[in-house]
């Protein structure tokens, strides 16, 4: 028998749905598109056939329904990879883990979980209102000095830290390549870097100048096998570690709207966020 999670570990609020998520089993698909801004989930559940399930809690929206027969759930995340590693265990728990007995269920099941998010360029020829899938990323927050390690290739992963002289090693996961190789061929694709911040640690100066000097220059530069650095967010690489190490399937597609090289910023980000909304449930629904 499979080992018993305190209630402490894994909390339920008073009606057994799980603590942060505020979802019961029953409330999820297996198909989730995820965003940042709890705003823009209803920018993607307009475009469902039918809207079962709504439910808020702190950032967290979730809208679930049906769209061409397939049942579908979108759900708002807030920003940053603490908070994908909230909805990552959670949304694994509802799925992976009995909730009444807070034991492991022995058959394992794997979520299709695609972000949905904006993203600024740091390569000159990825204009701004351009649609980006994520290949690789490289996270350079220290989520995962708390897990255990990931397997595969984690050269990005130490040349970042090379090229920033970090203190600690970065980490690396790559998509889906099932879920990638679905997208249509206008998409790019790229290396993405996951920051832990959206200024400094993007290297952006408004009054407090960022400690790495030319981070955009230096990252951009960087190339392994013909990849160069594409562009900066803060949660994929977060999304794409937990789900390697979860066991889901995931992929982080990315409008860009702005481009760091040039200054320049899409003046219309919210027709190319729905662009990509309306390219994604085209592709998987």
């Amino acid at each position: 028998m499979s080992r018993q999670i305190p209630e402490s570990e894994l909390i339920l609020n008073a009606d057994g749905s799980i603590y942060h998520l505020h979802l019961k089993p029953d409330n999820l698909a297996s198909l989730v598109f995820t965003v940042g801004d709890p705003d823009r989930v209803p920018m993607v559940s307009r475009y469902f056939d039918q809207l079962d399930f709504k439910v808020s809690k702190r950032e967290f929206v979730t809208h679930t329904g049906r769209l061409n027969g397939k049942r579908v759930s979108v759900m708002s995340t807030g920003m940053g990879t603490d908070n994908v590693e909230i909805l990552m265990t959670e949304l694994d728990s509802l799925v992976n883990v009995d909730l009444t007995t807070h034991r492991v269920k022995p058959m394992e099941k794997s979520l299709e979980i695609i972000r949905l998010g904006t993203s600024g360029s740091m390569q000159a020829d990825i204009p701004v209102g351009s649609l980006l899938a994520s290949e690789v990323a490289v996270g350079i927050d220290t989520l995962m000095q708390f897990y255990p390690s990931l397997e595969g290739s984690q050269a990005w992963a130490s040349l970042v830290q090379k090229t920033l002289d970090l203190s600690f090693l970065p980490y690396q996961a790559s998509a889906s390549s099932d879920l990638l190789q679905k997208l249509p061929s206008d998409f790019y694709r790229g290396v993405t870097l996951t920051a832990p911040g959206f200024y400094a640690p993007q290297g952006r100066e408004v009054r407090l100048k960022p400690k790495l000097d030319d981070m955009i220059g230096r990252l951009g530069a960087l190339e392994i096998d013909g990849l160069k650095m594409t562009n900066f967010e803060m949660e994929t690489a977060g999304y794409y570690a937990m789900g390697k190490l979860l066991n889901h399937r995931m992929l982080s597609l990315n409008a860009i709207v702005a481009n760091r090289p040039t200054g320049e910023f899409d003046k219309e980000a919210e027709k190319t966020v729905d662009r990509m909304i309306r390219a994604a449930l085209d592709v998987f629904c």
